[in-house]
């Protein structure tokens, strides 16, 4: 396989090469076309038959004061967002037609940006990450090929920072509720000898966090080097982050919500004078770093290629007290004091991930007046390290300072070969194919974090066809339909708990689009059936990850509709609401001691209604106001339709506002920025989690016996406020 990569890389290199030297001369093209070929493998056209929305970088800037990417793409149709610290800032999520951040397919100029192991997309690891965003893409259901794990709600596709032909400089400060504070710095050189440019950022974020102690430490840096020419566009981007947050993923209970909506868990411990305290270090300490290589290169009005490489380096870990620990769970050796044997003890212990990431991506366009053809293959190679160590002990037996009392590799490997086709019959008819071959080795070797060995040598080897129609009934009005197939391999965390069945997933879209003058409407039907899906249990593990378990057959079914509507010059109206069943079907699960078919249930955080609407009202060209609002139905917390077991629906508002100062010495214009969140200051949980407790006695329950749940909950910040300024040079 690494032979076959090699050659198609040479074969890439050398066409690259060729034509370059004949056509350089005879070809024109421009910066913003050739920037967009780094992710036009992974995107769609606007009159694709794929059901997607784009933001823009405009966008995205006018609510962009630190938090996260997936709290600024909350107003998106069938988007709900949460974050652990209840601000936004810190570890955020984001679940997409009821699909968790771990089924969502994220790529950054093309390359995956999803763990390659848990599957999940960490925004904490790349804070103020927006701030260099250029636009992107999300395309709801399975969507179009993609590089990286296979998207089973959505996938996401984002571009950085376009090449600027004019030098610049920006400098952003903002302050708000909660201690919440981001410094911003950005330049671009512009194109030196009407080639080179030179771009970067640096940013800091920090916050108290609205719950205890959910404290956030975010430092992060973007530097692109760029080469442009007519038809040749090179570019080196090198972006990372360093996270240290204080854990808050414990979430808390019923009881404690409605006593104490803030109160933080994680870090409690008894002194030796019976003295409830916390660790002041129960911390996530992070780092990622990521280095890529994109040559774009058209050779003439047809033909184009892109080649990527890419290195990602991971490490960190969170730190945690524990109170009572076993030896046994630690390899230690019991120890005896004053005739008594000693096994137990209070310890602080590190669990570490360090990992390496290596991928390259060729692709090839050719376009005509009828045709546009895109194919390509990519390879990744995933080898990460899990480790334990213990940093303190009040007693420890025959242990060593860093010594690893766990120790656990995985490997993983991807190979993906695909083809894009779209083909426009006339003037009303057009046709898309896509066909994607996708082959997974995943390989494990050591122990988990429970000390229990893992051994798992795996391979998976999908076909994942797509094909649509698109049809144009006038100048204002399209139809479209298409049909996809996605497969997908299970992570870690299932392969611990005895899961090695992939998914299936099959996605009929339906959609209707209609742009005339001042008004756009998007409305679309989907129907996604699953086999062996793996819904979230509602249960978390003992690093707050989400169990899953394999559901047999499933389905989702829904509505979505979204619009602009330009009423006046001044004031424009931006809805949307997805309306959906989301079901499994004969669902088993063991209730009051029985294992039991529970018939069709609802699928767990799988909201039936999902509705938004900005209203932006513009009395001047340099000032904006904006009132957004979000509605999202209740939603259980776990697949056994048990009342008791829910999230309530919420809805809340938040008001934005963008003033624009131009025209004045030094600067080209300010922009002050203000953002008031949960205006009417609305209690609500947007997340939560529920387990069983066991059975007890239950003379009321047909077989005597009765089952206990716990839930917890993770609160959401009442009425908060940032504020900043950006200066630009």
């Amino acid at each position: 396989m690494k032979n076959i990569l090699l050659c198609l890389t040479i074969l890439f290199l050398s066409i690259s090469l060729s034509a370059q030297e004949k056509q350089k001369d005879s070809i024109t093209g421009t910066i913003e076309k050739l920037d967009e070929v780094l992710v036009k493998s992974v995107r769609v056209e606007a009159d694709s038959p794929i059901t997607h929305s784009n933001l823009s970088k405009e966008e995205l800037a006018t609510r962009n004061l630190g938090q996260d990417i997936p709290i600024l793409l909350n107003y998106l149709p069938g988007v709900t967002t949460t974050t652990d610290g209840g601000s936004g800032v810190g570890y955020t999520y984001i679940r997409v037609r009821g699909s968790d951040a771990s089924r969502v397919n994220v790529t950054l100029n093309g390359i995956p940006f999803n763990d390659a192991e848990s599957q999940g997309t960490f925004w904490v690891n790349l804070p103020d990450f927006a701030s260099s965003i250029e636009n992107l893409q999300l395309q709801r259901g399975v969507g179009t090929s993609t590089n990286g794990s296979g998207a089973f709600g959505a996938s996401l596709n984002l571009l950085t920072d376009a090449v600027s032909e004019e030098a610049s400089g920006e400098i952003s400060n903002s302050f708000g509720s909660y201690g919440t504070r981001r410094h911003n710095l950005k330049f671009s050189t512009g194109l030196l000898n009407d080639h080179i440019e030179i771009a970067g950022r640096l940013s800091a974020i920090a916050s108290d966090g609205y719950i205890d102690r959910a404290s956030s430490d975010l430092k992060s840096y973007f530097l692109q080097g760029s080469y442009v020419d007519d038809n040749t566009l090179i570019k080196a981007v090198t972006f990372g982050g360093h996270e240290i947050t204080y854990q808050s993923w414990f979430g808390i209970d019923q009881e404690t919500l409605e006593s104490d909506r803030t109160f933080n868990p994680a870090g409690l411990y008894t002194d030796e004078n019976g003295n409830t305290r916390f660790y002041d270090n129960e911390v996530d300490n992070y780092k990622q770093d990521h280095y890529q290589l994109h040559w774009n290169q058209k050779y003439n009005n047809n033909w184009s290629t892109n080649i990527g490489l890419n290195y990602t380096y991971g490490r960190g870990f969170f730190e945690q007290y524990k109170e009572d620990e076993d030896f046994a769970d630690y390899d230690f050796t019991p120890i005896v004091l004053g005739g008594e044997t000693i096994n137990t003890t209070d310890l602080i212990r590190r669990r570490w991930l360090d990992n390496d990431f290596y991928v390259i991506n060729a692709t090839a366009n050719y376009k005509n007046n009828n045709l546009d053809v895109d194919f390509g293959a990519f390879y990744s190679l995933y080898d990460g390290d899990h480790f334990g160590e213990v940093i303190w002990a009040q007693n420890a037996g025959g242990s060593e300072i860093r010594d690893n009392y766990y120790f656990g590799n995985g490997k993983k490997n991807e190979f993906t070969i695909f083809g894009k086709t779209t083909y426009r019959v006339n003037d009303k008819w057009s046709a898309f194919l896509d066909l994607q071959g996708r082959f997974v080795g995943y390989k494990t070797s050591g122990l988990t974090s429970d000390r229990v060995l893992l051994e798992v040598d795996e391979n998976y080897d999908f076909f994942n066809p797509k094909l649509g129609a698109t049809y144009q009934i006038n100048s204002s009005n399209q139809l479209y339909a298409s049909y996809a197939r996605a497969n997908r391999e299970p992570r870690r965390s299932d392969f611990e708990n005895g899961i090695n069945t992939p998914e299936k997933l099959n996605d009929i879209e339906l959609g209707w689009r209609f742009n005339k003058k001042r008004t756009i409407v998007n409305a679309n039907l989907y129907y996604m059936w699953y086999r062996d899906q793996l819904v979230l249990t509602g249960a978390l593990d003992d690093v707050g990850a989400p169990i899953r378990a394999t559901s047999g057959q499933s389905y989702r079914l829904g509505v979505e509709i979204d619009a602009d509507i330009t009423i006046t010059d001044k004031f424009i109206v931006k809805p949307n609401i997805a309306i959906s069943a989301n079901k499994n079907k004969d669902f088993f699960a063991t209730v009051d001691g029985v294992l039991t078919n529970l018939g069709s249930t609802n699928i767990s955080y799988s909201p039936n209604i999902v509705a938004g609407n900005i209203l932006v009202y513009q009395p001047q060209k340099n000032l904006q106001l904006s009132f957004l609002s979000k509605f999202v139905g209740e939603q259980h917390l776990s697949n056994l339709d048990n009342d008791d077991l829910k999230l309530d629906s919420f809805f809340v508002n938040d008001l934005n506002i963008v003033y624009e100062i131009k025209d004045i010495p030094v600067f080209k214009s300010i922009v002050f920025t203000g953002l008031i969140n949960n205006i009417f200051d609305i209690d609500y949980e947007s997340n939560g989690y529920s387990f069983s407790l066991g059975d007890v006695a239950d003379n009321q329950s047909p077989t005597g016996l009765r089952t206990e749940y716990f839930t917890g909950f993770y609160p959401q910040a009442g009425i908060n406020f940032l504020i900043g300024a950006t200066l630009k040079f």
